[in-house]
């Protein structure tokens, strides 16, 4: 086939996108590995979907995962990976995650009581921190059912941090970190283990749950998987909530639209998941802004035999890369791709659209279990602020998005609050 064969340059943004402008399945190298990257959304769908069963998650970022942190969903394959999923999948059921809707904003109502203190004095600060702080605190309280935010923030963070496509976690720090979330999660499941509660809480759900053959799911399972859904979780809702400051603060007429959907909507309530079919306007900002940034910004598959994409034939053992982020910004998908316009995802406007061209939480039969509960969450986090304040990006700084295990601003968001 023809296509370049020179490798990443600086600005892998521009690289990616300069191939998938070029070629809908365009070869390249990563690193020393043969990969293709793919961006037309039929032979995606392919990919996740059709064909799904030539493809393993056995690429490189993902074993790092998997040997250094944890082997639950994210990185489990086969006939386990489909076990696995079938006993998880009832704890994430929409009439569940409505029952996990206070702790998000009660834990929201206690930062605002710290954003109130610092409203209008121009202070600046880093809102990606912020988030973080915050979702790690409501994913612990809904997988843990109690505030112990403040011994795994650190320690997530710490991991989060190491959990790069160029940084190695051989690092002493991230073994450190590890073990630290390891004992931590340990000693709580080993608790709950001797002294079973009822709770709504996902461990309580996990310990719970019962295959065909009425067995549950070992212990170092449980870990694995409570460990994956507690840093999975937070880093990228964490992120597309960063996203989203940061584009509401550069297009000020549509955070003035979806403020007015609050105000008309909650009429000074705290908002619950009751409300969330009303806030259609804030559903559609936050879809628009995991279009333009999503968390997940690229996704690996290794080709297990020999495979035709669009016109391309591929090798046995080739990487296959997606990126939600490229084709987000595909002229040929999404008209005027660099704006935000949350608009373009009213239900008149998707008839047409394909499924494959929108893939923030991935596709196929390997979606992202979590999904429902992260648009809640977020849905939730953003129409609480939005009643109280406005955050504004700090004069001067320039925002640009960095490559790491998910799409993060480089350098944080320096932003001030502001009362409303």
């Amino acid at each position: 086939m023809e296509g370049t064969q020179e490798t990443p340059a600086r600005d892998p943004f521009r690289y990616l996108m300069k191939l998938a402008r070029e070629r809908p399945v365009a070869r390249y190298r990563a690193g020393a590995e043969q990969a293709y990257l793919v961006s037309d959304p039929d032979v995606i769908k392919h990919v996740l979907a059709d064909n799904a069963a030539n493809y393993t998650k056995d690429t490189a970022v993902n074993r790092v995962f998997k040997n250094a942190v944890a082997d639950g969903l994210l990185t489990s394959e086969g006939t386990f990976w489909r076990h696995q999923r079938k006993l998880m999948q009832p704890a994430f059921r929409r009439e569940r995650l409505a029952l996990l809707g206070g702790l998000v904003t009660e834990t929201t109502e206690a930062t605002l009581s710290r954003f109130a203190s610092l409203a209008d004095t121009g202070q600046v600060v880093d809102v990606a921190e912020e988030m973080s702080a915050l979702t790690m605190q409501t994913t612990a309280k809904a997988l843990f059912g109690a505030d112990i935010s403040g011994e795994v923030e650190e320690i997530g963070r710490k991991i989060a941090a190491a959990l790069t496509i160029l940084v190695s976690p051989e690092r002493a720090e991230f073994g450190q970190a590890t073990e630290q979330l390891d004992t931590l999660v340990s000693q709580i499941v080993d608790e709950r283990l001797r002294a079973p509660t009822e709770s709504v809480d996902l461990l309580h759900m996990l310990m719970e749950a019962r295959d065909e053959e009425d067995e549950g799911m070992p212990r170092q399972q449980l870990l694995d998987e409570i460990i994956t859904l507690l840093l999975a979780g937070y880093e990228t809702t964490a992120n597309s909530l960063g996203w989203t400051w940061y584009l509401l603060s550069r297009n000020p007429d549509e955070r003035e639209r979806m403020e007015h959907e609050v105000d008309a909507v909650l009429a000074g309530r705290v908002p619950g998941t009751d409300d969330l079919p009303q806030l259609q306007r804030t559903r559609r900002v936050l879809e628009e802004s995991l279009r333009l940034y999503p968390p997940a910004w690229i996704l690996g598959r290794r080709a297990l035999g020999p495979d035709r994409l669009g016109d391309v034939d591929v090798d046995t053992g080739s990487v296959i890369a997606m990126s939600p982020y490229i084709v987000h910004r595909l002229e040929r998908w999404w008209p005027d791709p660099e704006s935000f316009e949350p608009d373009r995802f009213l239900a008149e406007r998707m008839p047409g659209k394909h499924p494959f061209a929108y893939f923030p939480f991935g596709g196929g039969h390997r979606m992202c279990i979590g999904y429902n509960f992260s648009m809640r969450e977020a849905h939730l986090i953003v129409a609480t602020v939005a009643r109280h304040n406005r955050l504004e990006l700090a004069t001067g700084h320039a925002v640009e998005p960095e490559r790491l295990f998910v799409l993060r601003p480089r350098g944080g968001l320096p932003m001030t609050i502001h009362s409303r």
